[in-house]
Parts: C-alpha cells; sequence; structure tokens
C-alpha cells in the first residue's frame, strides 16, 4: 500500500480510492493511536467532525463518526463548515480531535479525510505515518480492542458551532465594513452560509453567488478555481471589490472594482502592511513559499519587511510560522494564515481582513494592491523525466547558472521535481513575458536532454 498521507489529509475519488470502509478505518486508528500518544489520559476524548456539501460527504461523515465512536470517542457533529472553522471549534471546545471531511478546491467526485489535533493544528507527521501502520496492520486482520457497554462514543450535533465561528471572525476584525459593497463566491462550498453572513453581520452590503450547494454543484465553474463569474458579477453591481473561497473555504483570491484578479501574495502584501501598522506584524516578517512572484519579495524589501520562504504548501508555511513565532503567512493560491486568529488558512477571515483594510484606508483595492507589481511568470512541466536527478545533473545545473546570468536582479528561475508525478516543473520570471518564456523553454530543453 502507498503511503495514504498527503500534504493535505488522505485523498481520492470518493467511494473508490476513498471508500466507507477507509474513512471508518483511518478514524479508529486515529482514536487508538491518539490514545496511544497520551491525548485521552485522564478523561472521556472528544472529537470535532465537519464536512463540505459534497454528497458523498454524507456517507463518509456517517462512517468516520461510527468509527470514532465505535473507539469510545464522544463525537460532536457540526455539519457543514469550512476547514478552518473545525481547525477552530476543536480548539475553542477542548476537543482532542477534529476531522474535516473534504477535497477543497478538487472536482465534486473526489472527496478526502484530514484530522486536527487538539488546539485545532494539523497532525504531526509522524502521528499520520502511525495512524496509517495502524489502520493498515488491522486491515489486514489483527483485531481491535474494542470498548462495550458505556465504553462506547456517544453522537451528537452541535448546532452551535456555526454562530461561534461567526462571532469568532467578528470578533477578531480590526473595524467594521460599513459602507462597503462585496460580491462573494462561495464556490457552492463549505462557506455558503458563514462567508455571507460573517460579511453581513461585519456591515457590508453583500451580493452573493454560488451560495446553492445541491451536493453535485461544488466548485462547478465557480470558487476561486474559476474567477470569470465574480469578475463580471464585481462589475455589473459596481462593487468595490468581490471575494473568491474554493470548496473548503480555506483559500481566498479576490478581485478589485475593475474587475482584476487579487492573487495571494497582493493579499499577502496588503495585509503584511496593515498588520505592520497595528505592531501585530511580528518580527515585521512574513512567510511564503518558493513559488511566490518575484515582485512580492521586491515590494516586500521596498517597505522595509522581511520575507522568508518555504518548501511548497501551507503546511510548510504553517511550520516555519509556529516555529519562529511569527503573525502572517501564506501562498500565492490564496492559502493565508493568520496565526493570531486561526491555526490553518482560512479563506472567509482572509477575506474579512482585506475588505476591513480597504474600509479603514478609504483605498481601493486596486490601489492597495499596487503595493507589488506582478511579474510575468512561466510555468512549463516537462514529463517523463527522471526527476530525482534534478539536483544532481551538472549539465541541468549550468543551464540554470546561464539562465540566471541572463535573468539578473529583475528575474528568477525555480525547478522543482513533482511531488507525485514522473515530471519536473519548470518556473521563471522575468520583466518582460517573452524573455521569461524564452527562457523557460531553453530551461525546458535543458531537463528533458539531461534527465530524459
Amino acid at each position: 500500500m502507498g503511503r495514504l498521507f498527503g500534504t493535505d489529509g488522505v485523498r481520492g475519488v470518493a467511494n473508490a480510492d476513498l471508500t466507507a470502509e477507509l474513512a471508518l478505518g483511518l478514524s479508529v486508528a486515529a482514536a487508538h493511536v491518539l490514545a496511544e500518544a497520551g491525548t485521552f489520559e485522564g478523561h472521556r476524548p472528544v472529537a470535532v467532525v465537519g464536512r463540505d456539501p459534497r454528497a458523498s460527504g454524507e456517507f463518509l461523515e456517517a462512517a468516520v463518526v461510527a468509527g470514532l465512536a465505535s473507539a469510545g470517542v464522544d463525537v460532536l457533529r457540526v455539519g457543514v463548515l469550512p476547514t478552518p472553522a473545525v481547525a477552530y471549534l476543536t480548539g475553542a471546545l477542548g476537543a482532542d480531535l477534529g476531522v474535516m471531511l473534504s477535497a477543497s478546491h478538487n472536482a465534486m467526485p473526489d472527496n478526502g479525510v484530514k484530522f486536527f489535533a487538539r488546539g485545532g493544528h494539523k497532525l504531526a507527521d509522524e502521528l499520520e505515518d502511525r495512524i496509517e501502520a495502524v489502520y493498515d496492520e488491522h486491515r489486514t486482520g489483527a483485531p481491535w480492542d474494542r470498548p462495550t457497554g458505556s465504553g462506547v462514543g456517544r453522537v451528537r450535533s452541535y448546532d452551535e458551532g456555526f454562530d461561534r465561528y461567526v462571532a469568532h471572525l467578528i470578533g477578531v476584525l480590526p473595524n467594521r465594513l460599513d459602507g462597503l459593497k462585496v460580491v462573494l463566491d462561495e464556490a457552492h462550498g463549505a462557506a455558503a452560509r458563514v462567508s455571507p453572513e460573517a460579511f453581513a453581520r461585519a456591515g457590508a452590503e453583500i451580493v452573493t453567488i454560488g451560495t446553492a450547494p445541491d451536493g453535485l454543484n461544488i466548485n462547478d465553474g465557480c470558487g476561486s478555481t474559476h474567477l470569470e463569474l465574480l469578475k463580471a458579477a464585481v462589475v455589473e453591481h459596481g462593487a468595490d471589490l468581490g471575494i473568491a473561497h474554493d470548496g473548503d473555504a480555506d483559500r481566498c483570491l479576490a478581485v478589485d472594482h475593475t474587475g482584476a484578479e487579487v492573487d495571494g501574495d497582493q493579499i499577502l502584501a496588503v495585509l503584511a502592511l496593515a498588520m505592520r501598522e497595528r505592531a501585530a506584524l511580528r518580527s515585521d516578517t512574513v512567510v511564503a513559499t518558493v513559488m511566490s512572484n518575484l515582485g512580492f519579495k521586491l515590494a516586500m524589501e521596498r517597505e522595509g519587511v522581511s520575507l522568508v520562504q518555504t518548501a511548497v504548501g501551507d503546511r510548510y508555511v504553517l511550520e516555519e510560522m509556529k516555529e519562529h513565532g511569527y503573525a502572517l503567512g501564506g501562498e500565492q493560491s490564496g492559502h493565508v494564515i493568520i496565526l493570531d486568529h486561526a491555526t490553518t488558512g482560512d479563506g472567509t477571515l482572509t477575506g474579512l481582513m482585506l475588505a476591513a483594510r480597504v474600509t479603514e484606508t478609504g483605498r481601493t483595492l486596486r490601489d492597495l494592491a499596487s503595493v507589488m507589481e506582478r511579474l510575468p511568470q512561466v510555468l512549463i512541466n516537462v514529463p517523463d523525466v527522471d526527476r530525482s536527478r534534478v539536483d544532481s545533473s551538472a549539465e541541468l545545473a549550468a543551464a540554470v547558472v546561464e539562465a540566471e546570468r541572463e535573468l539578473g536582479t529583475t528575474g528568477r528561475v525555480l525547478l522543482r521535481p513533482s511531488g507525485t508525478e514522473p515530471l519536473v516543473r519548470v518556473m521563471v520570471e522575468a520583466a518582460d513575458i517573452d524573455h521569461a518564456r524564452s527562457v523557460a523553454g531553453r530551461l525546458a530543453d535543458a531537463v528533458k536532454s539531461s534527465l530524459g
């Protein structure tokens, strides 16, 4: 069996890769591993379980709840809520474990299982590895130690989770949104109720799209992966800005009043300067990945904000933030982590903070986002090559050195082996798009000849 856990839980096509049996078995294994680790010691364990609106989430939720309760864990079912809401409630309610059923921005047939530790933080890699090992051991026949009688877990709905999470979002805003008109695209996903409620309570006039989930339409032509509807709606309604989330609402992308996209790098830049003004940007530092646009790095240097870069993946951003106590980090894709108020990327919180900055300053989002200029970026995937030799090929290293010399200080090269496919990603930034394409094309040829 290949490793089940990826960088964001266990994902696959629901009822094909991710079956009810797998969801149940992983939940039982998680309960046993956390019990062995001493997490449940001295009290009756409690888990928070939530999901996005996918049809498959209904039977997968039932499997997870059954697995946890059969292992002696009491379950609070919070229903359809964003991933960051489940993380928040896990911490706020003092629960020992959180479980979210979602495949985030993936298409509707997929689903996933993500576990949160006490406090609402992602499980450590070693715990995920142990859960997988214990699951595999019992999948092949070793019997579980099962509680009986009063030892089995009890299950109840926790409907108060919605209001408690929305109140948390409103409570951390630095100012209200009165006078602001915002279009919200909820991707027919987990934030279809939460985000409009939060923006309305904060005082914004809202227009909504993507707020009618039927179990089948999540991320379908809408949300943060399809901004066309949002761009058109912002212009049509004369809104100040638009906010888009993905299926589980841990991402946020934006659109300014002209319909132009504002990506995760620009959002990070705007929030970094806002937080520094409030003395909330600890060490005057922001954390981003190596895929962040060079324009973001140049803007932060110009503004006197330090930038720490990590490997691609919000979990690596979060690890860096927690280790060094940084307050803000994120990805170009719109995963933004404001660690004082959330333990994971929170799209609704990010959107609210961005809107609050527009209201506070009286400036347009377009003007605020202009603090950075996005350099043209070209990405080429080179398939059918030996990705393991990216760092050891002398021929490829020479090609990279030549490309970097040609680009100078106004460009950048990044070669990255895919984590899941036999391909290498070639990314080139330059002041001119044609120059970026030319350099990227030559580097892609070098990858083929060196690693093919």
